[in-house]
């Protein structure tokens, strides 16, 4: 079982710019985030997880970091990080950084000199090449469209940068670079914060010689992940921070490591590797694209069977060997109530049924802001309503390839990061209580009348108020924490059923992902004499049928078995 605080704890990760303004300017900041502290204690959860509050020019919403041990003006000051940090921990919280080791900012110092010539001392700090046959030295595509490389006159050379040109790619074979990040890291952990999700973390090593991908249908570019992502060298520059650094401290760490499966997360997260403590794992994230990176916008259906194969992998995997990370929405990706729930016409259950799927399988569960809520993708008329860079670059390279406006706005607004980046909804004031005179960075979602933390407080049926208890279970329950998860109807089509089992106690976890009503039979295998309803997101039939449970759209139940 290996008991460890990180396991037992529920995480809520806000984005600093959305969450709430305390100033009137606009734009979210710490003495906002400090003021909704009671909010989120209240709620239940264990750990804050912070999206970047470094200094920043704001290409790519502060992942792109100019000064990793100063905060961005707009957020505030570190002083205000510190009372931030102290109040979190007065309330018994923790709280965790999210930390870019991959990339800084073009603004950076150090890329400033990096830039400035080819025998400046930082020049090897980033990657930087002489072209090939009067163009990019090799043919690997950004995560964010076009090539990885970008020409600097300065020095007739291009740098690498697997996001935006603003983002440049940090030089990992250089130790000076290493012994930079290492020194930062510390500075953080002395301050007291109590953790770090590593952002792009599989990337930090790159091929040897820095090959074309192979390209048999010619193209400009191509995805070329299997070169730059989770390569070996990734996990010997792990465990050298783990070693010098990380392990002095009582800590939890999570990696956003896309593009790998269960068997090469245990690579990170296993218990012997001295790594990290956690994955965040992208394969459910990809049911609904056609492929993943920029495949994302070629938007397919997704199906359970799919869903259930790839999270049931993942589940039984890593039980007893490593520990999974738990998401179904981020800063990254659409609203869950809006891709894998209904937010149409069953907004409320499927949002509940979400959770409780969440909050029932085995790992530290991750709650974006505004989930609790049910907060859904806006639905913008414009490119111009838009502000994140890869959906602009998207938009703008559709648009030279002639492809119609409507059908780039309908992957937009499926898939667009800011599907997830609109104001936090706290009351039905103007602007939904997220600032008081100011306009927003970005608009607000046009349902926050009905949708706002203000209203759901006072609904006792509300999906806040359902979290709540669904948090509330899992500290309750040893099994919902270390309990090992084990699949039951592996083909049925619209039901998703598992049991989560640890010494004495076990849970059955039934959950109807669609509209429709179809019939629960009680497994034979499983005992239903006794078994006692811990939670359910709509009321009991009187007398039903518990070996025959007809479900109603999008209905979750989880049992306490005798």
């Amino acid at each position: 079982m290996n008991p460890k605080w990180w396991k037992e704890s529920v995480v809520y990760q806000i984005y600093p710019i959305s969450f709430k303004d305390s100033n009137g300017d606009g734009i979210g900041d710490l003495r906002g985030i400090t003021s909704k502290l009671d909010y989120l204690k209240d709620l239940g959860v264990d750990v804050i997880w912070l999206c970047p509050i470094y200094k920043s020019p704001n290409h790519d919403n502060g992942y792109d970091i100019s000064d990793y041990c100063d905060i961005q003006q707009q957020f505030g000051t570190l002083e205000d990080f510190d009372r931030l940090l102290r109040e979190v921990h007065a309330r018994g919280m923790k709280l965790m950084m999210d930390l870019v080791l991959n990339h800084t900012s073009n603004e950076h110092p150090w890329f400033l000199e990096s830039r400035s010539s080819e025998d400046n001392p930082k020049r090897d700090y980033y990657i930087w090449r002489k072209g090939k046959n009067g163009g990019p030295p090799n043919n690997w595509e950004s995560y964010f469209s076009g090539s990885v490389w970008e020409y600097d006159e300065t020095t007739d050379s291009y740098y690498l940068h697997l996001y935006a040109k603003q983002q440049p790619d940090l030089n990992w074979d250089n130790p000076a670079v290493v012994e930079e990040l290492h020194k930062m890291v510390q500075w953080w952990l002395k301050k007291g914060v109590d953790g770090f999700r590593f952002d792009a973390i599989a990337h930090i090593v790159k091929a040897q010689g820095l090959p074309d991908a192979e390209n048999p249908d010619r193209l400009p570019t191509v995805r070329a992940y299997q070169l730059f992502s989770n390569l070996d060298k990734v996990h010997t520059l792990l465990q050298n921070l783990n070693d010098q650094v990380l392990y002095f401290y009582d800590i939890m760490t999570v990696g956003e490591t896309s593009g790998l499966g269960p068997q090469q997360a245990l690579d990170y997260v296993g218990d012997t590797r001295r790594e990290l403590n956690m994955v965040f794992q992208f394969e459910h994230m990809y049911l609904d694209a056609a492929s993943p990176g920029s495949g994302k916008w070629e938007i397919k259906p997704w199906n359970l069977l799919e869903l259930k194969k790839v999270m049931s992998e993942w589940q039984t995997v890593l039980h007893n060997q490593g520990w999974n990370a738990n998401y179904l929405g981020n800063h990254d990706q659409p609203r869950p109530v809006s891709r894998f729930g209904n937010d149409l016409h069953f907004r409320v259950p499927s949002a509940k049924m979400l959770a409780t799927f969440l909050l029932t399988l085995e790992g530290t569960p991750y709650i974006y802001q505004g989930e609790e809520i049910g907060m859904t993708n806006p639905y913008f008329d414009s490119i111009e309503d838009y502000r994140d860079v890869e959906t602009l670059n998207f938009y703008h390279e559709m648009r030279e390839k002639g492809v119609p406006e409507e059908e780039v706005m309908k992957a937009i607004r499926k898939k667009s990061r800011d599907n997830a980046r609109t104001p936090m909804q706290w009351d039905n004031t103007e602007h939904a209580g997220f600032t008081s005179k100011g306009t927003p960075w970005i608009e607000v979602n046009s349902n926050y009348m009905e949708v706002n933390v203000a209203a759901a407080q006072k609904d006792p049926d509300s999906i806040y108020h359902y979290y709540k208890t669904l948090i509330a279970l899992r500290k309750e329950h040893k099994a919902l924490v270390y309990g090992e998860y084990k699949l039951l109807l592996p083909l049925d089509p619209e039901i998703y059923t598992y049991t989560r089992t640890c010494e004495d106690e076990k849970l059955l976890i039934i959950l109807n992902f669609f509209d429709q009503k179809p019939v629960f039979e009680w497994p034979e295998e499983l005992n239903s004499d006794g078994a006692k309803l811990l939670i359910s997101n709509y009321k009991p039939v009187p007398e039903e049928e518990i070996r025959k449970l007809q479900l109603r759209p999008y209905e979750a139940r989880v049992y306490l078995l005798s």
